[in-house]
């Protein structure tokens, strides 16, 4: 079952497995002059280096809607004097803040 999952959902750590493995894999295939394993290699780490960046990308934007959605439900508490949505209101926005700043594109 977590198979399907991992295949629909980019993910930071298998993205970072398959990169590194890819490296070593081209290594091997450098040091022995292996040319399929060089080749290997090199698809393998760009493949986990393009699901790392997709799964980034994908928590930053994440992050983003729960600031937006908490920031609302915030003001509308506010407005309301519904202290329990305002608060929660005010959670979410900062989880979301945190997965922002988790997920920020290296420059």
């Amino acid at each position: 079952m977590s198979n399907q999952t991992n295949t629909t959902e980019p993910s930071k750590t298998t993205g970072q497995y398959h990169s590194l493995k890819g490296t070593v894999v081209e290594s091997i295939g450098d040091l022995t002059g292996a040319q399929t394993w060089t080749k290997s290699g090199r698809e393998e780490h760009a493949q986990g280096e393009a699901e790392y960046n997709a799964a980034q990308a994908k928590g930053y934007l994440d992050g983003t809607a729960d600031r937006i959605t908490g920031k609302m439900d915030a003001v509308t508490g506010a407005i309301t004097g519904d202290k329990q949505q305002e608060m929660s209101g005010n959670i979410r926005h900062d989880k979301g803040q945190a997965q922002q700043e988790l997920n920020k594109p290296s420059a």
